[in-house]
């Protein structure tokens, strides 16, 4: 049993939204095809993945270290223990051979979105849904059959006017979301302002928190978090730009959150070293009883849906109509009070959306 190539191609996005500080106009994506000598249905098992939305393609990186470090291991190492699987554990041991402590965003979105794509060769051999597999192995078992999704929009986009973005988010509730967020920061605090309020006259909008470190502030700049988090009563969420354990262990403690005030986490694992790491990072916030219900994977795709799924965690985002091939989830999928069903394909179910799926076929071909 091995892996026998790891193919990347960068997709554009050709987008025209724009948050408070970038357009997608430029904006790429890395999309990966894991490609072992397994077969099912006489035909080899392919995993597939890609670098979520917000961080450009990274083939670069993959093709110059982390592949070749995966293809050049004798293929036994990088099995499980009965020898009959992948060992995603060790794949990403294997990515992090000769990598110095640090400078975690310059590798850690092409190791993970490589680790994702391992976990659906993972899960396709073992011949379950990812969550499932997820849940056996991280959550006790415990197998859900849906997952709670709120939609990330709110976007900028040229010519968009206020009556646009009430009618955008009346759209999400109609269409059976219950929880939204909008973009802010991009415009004058007055007209943001205008906004914000035409919103409260939108039947049902309920707001998920405050959104920071969203590009006009540092990520890193914990201090400032922490003074806003002081004289701020409502939950805050935050963490989507963050990628490594330790960058959340100093968001959580010197960042002024607060799991008893409900503060979301929104680690997107494909861009953070992937779902070893995430486990890893689950493990380290479990010391500072902090709850699964406060983890919401960013991303908007079917991956962070399997993730959310399988870790049991509080939900997961959901980017209805943007993105194009690579935005929402299986084409399939039902929406009922704010809650996506889960398919019940083997991986992490790309083959259920036609569009998407094409792109990775094509890849693996």
């Amino acid at each position: 049993m091995r892996i026998v190539d790891i193919r990347e191609t960068a997709i554009p996005l050709n987008s025209t939204l724009a948050n408070s500080s970038i357009d997608f106009s430029e904006m790429t994506t890395s999309v990966v095809a894991v490609i072992t000598d397994v077969k099912r249905a006489g035909k080899p098992v392919c995993g597939f993945a890609f670098n979520s939305t917000g961080r450009y393609a990274c083939g670069a990186q993959m093709r110059a270290r982390f592949i070749p470090r995966i293809l050049k291991a004798q293929p036994e190492t990088l099995l499980n223990v009965a020898g009959d699987n992948f060992a995603p554990k060790k794949i990403l041991a294997a990515m992090m051979q000769n990598e110095k402590s640090g400078g975690h965003s310059e590798r850690s979105v092409g190791i993970g979105t490589i680790e994702v794509a391992v976990w659906d060769v993972v899960a396709k051999i073992a011949q379950k849904p990812l969550h499932v597999l997820l849940a056996e192995r991280f959550n006790g078992g415990k197998i859900a059959d849906k997952v709670f999704c709120y939609v990330g929009g709110g976007w900028y986009a040229p010519g968009k006017t206020t009556r646009d973005l009430q009618d955008e988010m009346r759209r999400h509730l109609d269409a059976g979301y219950t929880m939204v967020k909008m973009k802010v920061g991009g415009m004058a605090l007055a007209d943001d302002l205008s906004r914000v309020e035409a919103l409260a006259y939108a039947r049902g909008l309920q707001p998920f928190g405050l959104r920071w470190f969203e590009e006009p502030c540092d990520p890193l700049d914990f201090a400032l978090l922490a003074e806003i988090a002081d004289s701020y009563a409502a939950p805050l969420s935050t963490g989507e730009n963050l990628f490594s354990t330790q960058d959340v262990e100093n968001l959580v403690r010197f960042g002024g959150l607060s799991a008893q005030r409900d503060d979301v986490i929104q680690v997107d694992p494909p861009q953070a070293y992937g779902i070893t790491q995430y486990a890893r990072t689950l493990d380290m916030l479990a010391r500072h009883q902090w709850p699964r219900r406060l983890m919401f994977p960013h991303g908007g795709n079917q991956m962070s849906l399997a993730i959310a799924a399988g870790f049991g965690l509080g939900g997961a985002e959901s980017y209805p109509g943007v993105f194009g091939d690579f935005g929402g989830f299986a084409d399939d999928a039902a929406l009922h009070d704010g809650y996506l069903t889960l398919s019940d394909r083997p991986g992490i179910g790309f083959e259920g959306q036609a569009r998407l799926y094409r792109i990775m076929a094509k890849l693996a071909a």
